[in-house]
């Protein structure tokens, strides 16, 4: 490859999304999943915000706190799943430099964001459940805005971090993403430069969001779930349990996805694609 073997990022000028490879019937079915699945977040979160607009009764902190986390799932799915879509049916199935950085960072800004609203969620919770009686005093709804605002703070400075460092690697002439969105992983695969320390910085970032954010939900539903059976109603018992399951199935699913995809070995780059879909 000569020079151009390690030729900078400033000459690439786009990128190719080679997506999943499947047979040309699971292809259909692959689209019309992903159709589906997006039409589906489309229509839940738009309709969550459009409901929390519009009725006053919602007009809670909790129903706050989930109009955006609506806002950030419809967001962050609208980044990959309309460029995917398009990428079944074309021939070249390529992204221009500045929208795979664009991508990048927006997915990013999003799903890091919806971390940190989904382990302030907990907390709420955890003060509704336990000390109901000081809610509106420990739970504010200044408090709340600065919950929420601080969450999209942490993400859209973690996006600026690991968009900078992905985008100053040296790019091979290779231009093949082996996904269907530009991701870290796919891209560090792409890359001529020494990955250590960008790989110890993309560890550390992800660590630090990931791990507090988890043990915050842990002890807040530790206190939860010694709090709920001392309810006396039972119809508040359920109510808790109901809120509470409903969000640690949310949870579940994204921290899971992203800590398959972002902190274990990257050895099944096929298996992360199909995990991303969550």
């Amino acid at each position: 490859m000569g020079d151009r073997g390690i030729s900078n990022h400033s000459e690439v000028t786009d990128f190719i999304l080679v997506g999943f490879k499947v047979c040309p019937e699971v292809h259909i079915l692959l689209f019309l999943f992903i159709l589906f699945v997006y039409a589906m977040v489309l229509l839940g979160n738009i309709g969550m915000m459009a409901v929390i607009m519009t009725d006053s009764w919602l007009n809670t902190l909790i129903y706050f706190f989930l109009g955006n986390l609506s806002f950030t799932g419809l967001f962050y799915s609208s980044v990959i799943a309309p460029k995917a879509l398009i990428n079944f049916w074309s021939k070249s199935k390529s992204i221009s430099f500045s929208d795979c950085v664009a991508q990048f960072f927006l997915f990013a800004l999003f799903i890091v964001t919806e971390g940190f609203l989904l382990a302030a969620m907990p907390y709420d919770r955890f003060i509704a459940i336990c000390s109901p009686l000081l809610y509106s005093v420990q739970m504010s709804t200044c408090l709340c805005t600065h919950l929420v605002a601080g969450s999209y703070f942490c993400g859209c400075i973690t996006s600026v971090l690991q968009t900078s460092m992905t985008f100053t690697l040296s790019f091979c002439s290779s231009r093949a993403i082996d996904h269907f969105y530009c991701d870290a992983r796919p891209l560090q695969r792409l890359s001529c430069s020494d990955l250590f320390m960008y790989k110890m910085i993309s560890f550390f970032l992800s660590s630090i969001i990931i791990l507090p954010t988890t043990i915050v939900i842990i002890i807040s539903y530790m206190y939860i779930v010694s709090t709920v059976p001392k309810i006396h109603s039972t119809e508040g018992r359920k109510k808790a349990f109901s809120t509470c399951s409903s969000h640690l199935g949310v949870v579940s699913v994204l921290y899971g996805a992203v800590f398959f995809m972002y902190l274990i070995p990257d050895r099944f780059p096929e298996l992360s694609q199909v995990v991303s879909l969550c």
